[in-house]
């Protein structure tokens, strides 16, 4: 019960410091990408420490809500840490507090949280901005859920743990055509829901374009480092979903020791860095849709993952 306990906490430690690194590992990979230098990858770090040592200013009209949203924001991608395989391929003691529809809510519900957030400061870009999230939103969850009903024929269970033993069982199974037809749909919806391009530019500084970072335009201090930082955790959940449950299960502690933990943390390193030399390549070989094309895009993400879903019922 100890080692679960300790293992657990070694999870959340690895989601929180790891999420600036990965930030800052694809900014620079997306640099060098397009022949500039392009910042540190500590730059993420350097970032939130200033922003942490800076006053914050809220309005005296906003309401409580914007107040509470950057710490929603911060505790949902750590409880999601807590019901997914991040070091280990075995249960821990809260794995089956929620399956993956579950998970989906909790981040769903830190994304209604900072669109509410948005909109208290009577902000006309940050409404905008919390419109079209919310609209991103609506479009991702029919694709999420098409995925998870497709896991499940398989594994029939969408625990991520018993889907991450049952879903790519051997490496023949990794070439079947709905294992690979999810994981181009999953890693559409990771782009849409992280702001990343084609469907939001996030070094883009136009605030008639913003999506995501538009959330973001009235914070300051504490409550702006807290966003940031959610923002690059949730990009790791999402890809540790990715790569740990839907992709490659492999390289995850499988006995109950910190020592197997402790070796397994360079292997799931190596899978993010290659997952985030992925996410770089399309960043700069694509341009941002027009917010038109977006739903065609996500319409796409999903009638990719209801081939998968067709093909996992009805091949053998």
């Amino acid at each position: 019960m100890f080692e679960h306990v300790v293992i657990n906490i070694m999870q959340l430690a690895y989601v929180l410091l790891l999420a600036p690194l990965a930030k800052g590992v694809l900014n620079r990979m997306k640099e060098r990408l397009q022949g500039k230098a392009g910042p540190s990858i500590f730059q993420s770090y350097y970032d939130l420490r200033k922003l942490f040592a800076k006053d914050e200013i809220v309005s005296e009209q906003s309401s409580w809500i914007f107040r509470a949203a950057p710490y929603v924001a911060f505790i949902a991608p750590l409880l999601v840490t807590l019901l997914i395989p991040v070091l280990t391929d075995y249960p821990l003691f809260m794995a089956f507090m929620a399956d993956m529809v579950g998970a989906g809510f909790i981040l769903a519900l830190s994304g209604l949280f900072t669109a509410l957030a948005a909109v208290d400061t009577a902000n006309p870009y940050g409404a905008m901005g919390a419109s079209r999230t919310r609209m991103v939103g609506f479009l991702v969850e029919p694709v999420f859920m098409m995925i998870f009903f497709a896991v499940s024929f398989t594994a029939n269970s969408t625990i991520p743990y018993i889907v991450q033993q049952q879903w790519v069982s051997t490496p023949a199974a990794f070439f079947e055509p709905a294992h690979l037809l999810l994981v181009v749909a999953m890693l559409m919806i990771i782009l849409a829901e992280t702001g990343k391009i084609p469907v939001d530019n996030p070094s883009g500084d136009f605030e008639l374009a913003m999506i995501d970072e538009a959330k973001n335009l009235e914070y300051s201090g504490r409550g702006a480092a807290l966003m940031h930082w959610a923002g690059a955790m949730k990009l790791v959940v999402l890809l540790t979903v990715l790569l740990n449950v839907l992709l490659a299960p492999w390289g995850l502690a499988s006995k109950v020791s910190i020592g197997a933990v402790l070796l397994a943390v360079p292997l799931i390193a190596l899978k993010m860095l290659i997952a985030l030399a992925v996410l770089a390549v399309i960043e700069v070989s694509f341009a941002k849709l027009r917010l038109f094309r977006i739903p065609e895009f996500l319409g796409a993400a999903f009638a990719v993952a209801a081939i998968a879903m067709i093909a996992r019922v009805f091949l053998p």
